[in-house]
């Protein structure tokens, strides 16, 4: 499959070099589609990490984290104040909602005592823009995941861009999984223009797994970010790969929660739900796909 898809994304690029506009965005759209339609390329091996160079480790044993910073590994909240889904992501408190308990770490979801969600989100960059971001690189978290409808685990990155910059921003999901579809979970890679005369595009790949398999044990998800290829790791097996965005010219930041809803029925999610971490990891290397 490597020998078709190299030249046909060469010669992808060839287009898009003399294209502009709106052209240029629909071009963009169908070669994202094209390739998410093709079988991956998986690899016989599991991905070996020999050669690369680990950049950033959290093993949250010390775990270094404050609302907005300055100054911590970690924030609480998305860096543009954009929190999301059915839970509010709530400042660290004592024991909620992040925890070390027997031997592990947690975030933890429950309802408060006025009977709403409260949650939480780990970012790796403050407000500022300060704290890490890595452009290209393998970026890794092993976890269990939370089990019932309505949970919505996450791991993804996201662009780190300047506030004067008016560069659209690309969002990869390593994974999101829905509780209410226990044998499965999706990957995503996403371009957010901030001009208003541009749209976003996205392309998704649904990962199919034995049922209930996330939330019995721990897995690794890993995505390695290239000038070329994104590709996608379950327990450092490919699973997909899609073109690398050419608007991804930033440092992507990482982050993680277990969020609630998108769009799905909490009425029967268990309260309180678990998303366990084990760790969290980027590496770079000297040659990226």
């Amino acid at each position: 499959m490597r020998a078709l898809e190299e030249p046909l994304l060469a010669i992808m690029k060839a287009v898009l070099a003399s294209a502009a506009g709106a052209l240029k965005n629909i071009l963009l759209a169908i070669i994202l589609l094209i390739f998410s339609a093709l079988p991956s390329a998986a690899q016989t091996k599991p991905l070996s990490l020999d050669g690369y160079r680990l950049v950033f480790n959290e093993d949250f044993k010390q775990l270094s984290v404050s609302s907005h910073g300055p100054g911590t590994t970690w924030t609480a909240h998305t860096p543009w104040h954009g929190d999301f889904g059915d839970a509010q992501f709530v400042d660290p408190q004592p024991e909620f909602p992040f925890e070390r308990i027997g031997g592990a770490f947690r975030i933890e979801m429950r309802k408060n005592k006025a009977g709403k969600w409260e949650s939480g989100l780990l970012a790796s960059s403050d407000p500022s823009g300060a704290g890490f971001a890595l452009q290209y690189g393998y970026f890794e978290m092993r976890a269990k995941l939370p089990t019932g409808p309505g949970t919505w685990p996450a791991f993804w990155l996201d662009s780190l861009i300047p506030k004067a910059s008016t560069d659209p921003s690309v969002e990869i999901d390593v994974f999101e999984q829905y509780g209410k579809f226990p044998g499965a979970y999706n990957s995503t890679v996403t371009v957010w223009p901030k001009l208003s005369h541009q749209h976003n595009r996205s392309v998704m790949h649904t990962n199919q797994v034995p049922l209930g398999s996330l939330f019995t044990r721990y897995h690794t998800y890993g995505v390695e970010v290239g000038p070329q290829w994104t590709v996608f790791y379950l327990d450092r097996n490919e699973t997909w790969r899609v073109p690398t965005p050419p608007e991804h010219r930033h440092g992507l930041m990482i982050l993680a929660d277990l969020g609630l809803g998108s769009g799905w029925p909490i009425n029967h999610t268990p309260n309180p739900s678990y998303m366990y971490i084990d760790y969290i990891r980027a590496y770079t290397r000297p040659v990226t796909p």
